[in-house]
């Protein structure tokens, strides 16, 4: 509704795709990426987060009062047990999981590297990955502003990917095949260069 009123037409497709538990993961290229995927997890999904989250006006502590997870990643090796932890989390409790497999926010709004942190979540659990393509968050969102501009925005939840039959010795295989969803269903303007300049040499 806050979106609505600010100007901020929302299309959704596939949601068809979020009624079961998984490994939800979204490209990250604004603040209002976190606020929409959040609003379209089903209930009992939880988010990660660094722990000065709880710093963030008004969000900071709704995240904290909701009972998501937070790491301190100014310690790596704290971190590291941290999200170690959150796997077994996530089974015991029988919840779902947000992740942003970039692990830091686009500048520009086009797709980052992704990190390998949700494959291991993946291999731990056995969740299905759930990829959610955000697009136009970054315009009206920019970096380094408090301003939300009046700008169209689109929510794609792609079909959910079994793991079950993923394997450790191919962690990096998972991680590119899932990457590639989202090279294909990003608009040219957010597609990483590189993928660009590929096609173009096609």
């Amino acid at each position: 509704m806050l979106l609505w009123i600010l100007g901020n037409p929302i299309k959704v497709e596939g949601l068809e795709h979020l009624r079961a538990r998984g490994i939800f993961i979204c490209n990250h290229a604004s603040p209002l990426d976190i606020f929409l995927v959040m609003w379209l997890a089903p209930t009992g999904t939880v988010g990660i987060a660094k722990k000065e989250i709880i710093w963030y006006p008004l969000f900071g502590q709704l995240y904290v009062l909701a009972n998501h997870l937070r790491i301190d990643r100014s310690n790596p090796a704290v971190a590291i047990e941290s999200m170690k932890e959150v796997p077994r989390e996530v089974v015991k409790n029988n919840l779902s999981l947000i992740l942003f497999p970039e692990g830091t926010r686009s500048r520009d709004g086009r797709l980052l590297p992704f990190k390998k942190g949700f494959v291991h979540a993946a291999l731990q659990t056995r969740l299905p990955i759930v990829p959610i393509v955000v697009t136009g968050t970054h315009q009206a969102w920019r970096n380094n502003s408090v301003r939300v501009r009046p700008v169209p925005l689109t929510v794609k939840v792609l079909p959910p990917i079994r793991t079950d039959g993923w394997e450790e010795g191919q962690i990096s295989e998972h991680l590119e095949t899932v990457r590639s969803l989202y090279v294909r269903n990003l608009p040219d303007s957010q597609k990483p260069l590189d993928a660009l300049a590929a096609r173009k040499a096609n």
